[in-house]
């Protein structure tokens, strides 16, 4: 891996981290990490389908009251780095899951770590906070955010360093029953995350979208460029079409109950 790939690769794992905190852009959810490591790194195939892949089982993880979800950033980054690093390109894919669950439990003890360091930092801030000293406050928050990219980016940085040959050997040592087992394990978590997408878009103006999709994607001669431009424009048709009906009915408005509560709801607003 050059030099200029390292560099590139330490950075997307010092916005995982990050991001991690931030949820503003989504760099530490693994569709977006793993593909851009394996942008950076000349393996973007490999990337996407490790990123898919763990994506749809950390669609399941979530923080509930004072338990922490599994940490999606070091899985994502340090999986996709293996891979890259073991050179078996999509055949790695399922022994690079294998490795991305201990390593997300493994990222909880980073990131209380670095979640106890900042306690004293909060202190400070309140004390630059009654001074009014608010250059102190952007400061010290520029620093707490930092921390949270290098709980990332040092283990980062640290596996890029371990050889090739003794990842590709760590990997081909691994047994089958265990890489057989946490891929089927990985594509059982994933029921999850297939239940979420499909609860969220369970009511009657989006069912037809999911049907459609899934009749598409078994046209193999479609690129995802020609999918991705087939979904726009049928987006476009829709949003079209759904402004016609609604300033259709004399008051300027849409007065119809779609089904979807939420939907309802800002629909009024």
């Amino acid at each position: 891996m050059s030099v200029i790939s390292m560099i590139l690769v330490v950075l997307v794992a010092f916005l995982a981290g990050m991001e991690g905190i931030l949820d503003e852009f989504q760099f530490h959810q693994p569709l977006v990490a793993c593909t851009l490591i394996g942008l950076v790194t000349g393996n973007l195939t490999a990337g996407i389908i490790l990123g898919g892949s763990l994506q749809m089982i950390a669609m399941g993880w979530a923080n509930i009251g004072a338990a922490v979800s599994p940490d999606a950033a070091l899985a994502s980054v340090a999986s996709a780095i293996i891979l890259v690093l073991g050179g078996q390109g999509t055949k790695g894919v399922g022994s690079a899951i294998a490795i991305a669950i201990p390593l997300a439990v493994a990222g909880l003890f980073l990131t209380m770590l670095v979640r106890t360091i900042e306690v004293p930092i909060v202190h400070i801030m309140d004390a630059a906070a009654e001074k009014g000293d608010y250059r102190k406050i952007e400061l010290w928050q520029i620093i707490s955010i930092c921390l949270q990219g290098l709980r990332i980016a040092i283990p980062a940085a640290a596996l890029l360093f371990i050889p090739s040959s003794a990842v590709r050997a760590f990997l081909q040592s691994m047994p089958a029953w265990l890489t057989d087992g946490m891929t089927i394990g990985g594509g059982m978590v994933v029921a999850v995350g297939y239940a979420m997408v499909i609860n969220m878009m369970a009511n009657r103006e989006v069912w037809p979208f999911f049907i459609i999709g899934f009749a598409i994607a078994a046209l193999s001669e479609l690129t995802l460029i020609a999918i991705g431009a087939i979904a726009v424009a049928i987006t476009l048709m829709y949003l079209t079409l759904e402004g016609k009906g609604g300033s259709g009915n004399g008051k300027g408005g849409s007065s119809s109950n779609t089904g979807d509560p939420l939907g309802d709801i800002l629909d009024d607003y």
